[in-house]
């Protein structure tokens, strides 16, 4: 019996790749302003303008049907989730280079596979075994526990990863709302939580017409990106471009090479190339 092939379309393929270089281009715009702006403003930032970005986009035609929602306790954990995440990578980013910061980050399909073996009762087949092996063996390497790199900003990026991997279970619990309204919602949750919290920071803010120009484009960006995963996932298993996500980590290193001068070390770069 022949196995049956998966046909993935180019313009599948184009989306992911073009959504994963898109957050790379936006984690670096936000790593060159954490120096001078504080994080819970720039996650604040981050989820506002997505927020206005989608109002312009998607208000004319959708109207309330943005936020119409048979689970909306469940949206609200989500938002919580992603919120949780970024307050953490974003942490992470201005003590770790992009590269790094970014393989870490990519122990979060490594988690789904358990968290979905574990709650929704998914079974743990042999190549899912040797993918979380070959994930934990990446991570490993790129962490190196000991080293210099296995400091706080790490276990920073490991929460960031592991509350997006809930995030991503919650996601597949919900799969028949409109991908839409997914994509609203942990944005408002975002720009709620954190404008409730801002007063307790008390940073004063000293912004340029540069910083706002980065602040709107990281919005737009994140907003573009999202949408082309997206689109992707509607024209192609999930499973069949899953694999042209680890594009991420090359695009990451190469921004973080052209605008940071990193370039990871050689077991880093065995490290990514385990996880990918």
């Amino acid at each position: 019996m022949t196995r049956e092939h998966i046909h993935i379309p180019a313009t599948a393929v184009l989306m992911i790749v073009g959504a994963v270089a898109t957050f790379s281009i936006m984690d670096a715009t936000i790593k060159t302003m954490l120096p001078r702006l504080p994080v819970p403003f720039l996650v604040w930032a981050r989820w506002t303008f997505q927020v206005v970005a989608m109002l312009i986009w998607l208000g004319p035609t959708m109207g309330r049907g943005m936020v119409r929602t048979q689970r909306l306790p469940l949206q609200l954990v989500r938002g919580l989730l992603l919120i949780a995440s970024s307050l953490c990578f974003f942490m992470a980013l201005g003590s770790l280079p992009l590269a790094e910061a970014t393989a870490i980050n990519y122990t979060t399909p490594v988690l789904v596979i358990l968290l979905a073996v574990l709650f929704l009762g998914e079974r743990m087949t042999a190549p899912r075994i040797a993918f979380v092996v070959a994930g934990i063996v990446g991570m490993l390497l790129i962490v190196r526990p000991g080293a210099d790199l296995f400091r706080g900003a790490s276990l920073l990026v490991l929460g960031s990863a592991s509350f997006y991997a809930v995030f991503q279970i919650l996601t597949r619990v919900m799969a028949r709302e409109d991908p839409r309204v997914m994509l609203l919602y942990p944005a408002l949750v975002g720009a709620a939580v954190m404008t409730v919290a801002w007063p307790f920071f008390g940073s004063r803010l000293d912004l340029t017409w540069l910083d706002m120009a980065k602040l709107v484009m990281v919005g737009v960006l994140g907003t573009g990106g999202h949408f082309l995963l997206i689109l992707a996932f509607q024209r192609a298993p999930a499973s069949a471009l899953t694999p042209f996500t680890y594009a991420h980590l090359v695009f990451a290193t190469l921004v973080g090479w052209l605008v940071f001068h990193d370039f990871p070390d050689a077991l880093t770069l065995v490290g990514m190339a385990v996880i990918g």
